[in-house]
């Protein structure tokens, strides 16, 4: 394990080659051993099928359900290895990044996973502005 690699809470390490900037709000990698949870495709709609308005409230609903789906399988945001995260607007997620990075620790703590951010032409579900692919690792 090299001088930057860093052990998380729940014993994910995160990498990042020496030399390199420590990335803000995700990690370059994680190493992680455990039983895997995997969060298929969410969206953020609440339990009775209905998306809030706005990117940003949409984003916060959207993180309550992985945490929720992470609890069924006995994980939490500590877990959290990978997101993939999928908008259908970047310069929406762009021009509310301060409220994210707000919701997302205020949901998600200060836990990073490896992520990618892709712009889609569209979700299955019409109004859906963002959905989210979620790896958790839970140690043994």
């Amino acid at each position: 394990m090299s001088d930057t690699a860093v052990r998380t809470p729940a014993t994910n390490i995160v990498l990042n080659p020496p030399g390199w900037p420590q990335p803000r709000g995700y990690a370059n990698g994680v190493k992680a051993r455990g039983e895997m949870v995997f969060v298929g495709g969410m969206i953020g709609w609440d339990i009775h099928g209905k998306l809030p308005d706005g990117f940003v409230a949409q984003t916060k609903q959207l993180l309550e359900n992985i945490v929720a789906v992470l609890k069924e399988g006995g994980a939490g945001p500590e877990h959290v290895v990978r997101m993939t995260w999928y908008v259908t607007d970047m310069d929406a997620y762009r021009n509310s990044l301060p409220e994210l990075g707000k919701v997302y620790r205020e949901i998600m703590g200060r836990n990073f996973g490896a992520m990618a951010l892709v712009q889609v032409m569209s979700l299955v579900e019409r109004g859906a502005l963002l959905e989210i692919e979620t790896t958790a690792v839970v140690p043994d």
